[in-house]
């Protein structure tokens, strides 16, 4: 029987990849040259938004990646877990908000790319909402029962964090990434967001 020590490792590693949402829309792509004003101060409006988002998510990311070390009871790990996946929601709800209060960047078909990454970050949201409530569903009195359902909830999170970050991938591409790997907000927002080693 498998405890639920090494299944929350699985679930800190598949959660270490959604981290790299973040990092999609934290231009850490680099670029150089000359950006456009107006695209200059969208990038940092949507940049000094998601820093603090990223930080969150980094955060919850460490608060699962913790419960995996100690050799914590059932409880104790559904909770975190719970808590975890409510902060990512709301951060990643945040992050979709603050997208689309920036407004569409001036850039070809700039207002299609805003919109469709403001759809993915809102079902990124949803994603981890329903995780939550899976979570919270768990049988924590019947440690086998309990494994399987975070092993079943370590899978949906692995599909989660390969799946769709190709709308923020297609936002911040060119002119986009160029003007927000040169806020410094952004900078910090990636490296926040980095995934710690499990």
């Amino acid at each position: 029987m498998e405890g639920t020590k090494p299944v929350n490792k699985k679930l800190a590693a598949a959660l270490s990849g959604g981290a790299v949402l973040v990092l999609a829309l934290s231009g850490c792509t680099s670029g150089s040259g000359a950006v456009d004003d107006k695209l200059g101060s969208w990038a940092k409006q949507v940049c000094e938004s998601v820093q603090p988002q990223a930080k969150k998510i980094a955060a919850a990311s460490s608060a699962i990646q913790k419960e995996t070390s100690d050799n914590s009871a059932p409880e104790q790990v559904r909770k975190t877990d719970s808590q975890a996946f409510r902060d990512m929601a709301d951060a990643y709800k945040a992050i979709g908000a603050a997208v689309q209060r920036a407004g569409a960047p001036e850039v070809d078909n700039g207002a299609t790319k805003q919109k469709n990454a403001v759809k993915e970050l809102n079902d990124i949201s949803t994603a981890y909402g329903d995780l939550q409530k899976q979570v919270d569903g768990l049988d924590t009195k019947d440690q086998a029962k309990f494994a399987d359902g975070l092993k079943g909830i370590a899978t949906k999170l692995d599909t989660l964090s390969q799946s769709g970050n190709d709308a923020l991938k297609e936002l911040e591409a060119g002119d986009v990434g160029k003007a927000m790997s040169q806020q410094a907000s952004c900078k910090s927002a990636s490296a926040s967001a980095s995934p710690t080693a499990a």
